[in-house]
């Protein structure tokens, strides 16, 4: 069982039912672990500064982090590329329990956590994410990062990889 007591969430206790990184969906095949997400900068290094021990250590030994604000220079490219929290909530894009939104539920389902009508519309949300991949295929040249930077950005941030 795994209690969270951070900023955010008082008392949430999850249990971890599948083995970390194994036992996923059919349908939900992430290209990048959080851990390869947050060496490369993500979030500009402003997301889990305030719930490391919900999770491993190792995901933040090369972690690109900014604890006391955000920091776009903590992005893998270098720009901003997301909303802010309140504008999610606002937009109906926070599923309990995971009131940091997407990259929070993606952790703890890694970790082996799973609830089947979150899981369920949180994989939905990733599938559909992919367009943006497939708008960088149509109109960038093969390993051109410069190009699309801030849909590449996003693409890291939704566990898919954005060099190719």
């Amino acid at each position: 069982m795994i209690i969270v007591n951070d900023k955010m969430q008082h008392n949430y206790i999850y249990e971890r039912v599948e083995a970390e990184g194994a036992n996923f969906a059919a349908d939900f095949k992430p290209e990048l672990t959080p851990k390869e997400m947050l060496e490369l900068g993500v979030f500009e290094g402003h997301y889990l500064n305030d719930c490391r021990e919900e999770f491993p250590a190792s995901w933040f030994e090369n972690a690109k982090l900014s604890p006391l604000h955000p920091d776009v220079n903590c992005n893998c490219f270098k720009i901003k590329s997301r909303l802010s929290l309140s504008e999610w909530q606002k937009r109906g894009w926070i599923y309990p329990p995971d009131v940091r939104g997407w990259f929070q539920w993606y952790c703890r389902y890694y970790m082996g956590r799973r609830i089947p009508a979150v899981d369920a519309v949180q994989i939905k949300r990733w599938r559909a994410f992919k367009r943006h991949k497939a708008q960088i295929e149509k109109n960038c040249r093969m390993l051109d990062f410069e190009c699309r930077p801030k849909q590449r950005q996003a693409l890291l941030q939704w566990a898919y990889n954005p060099f190719f």
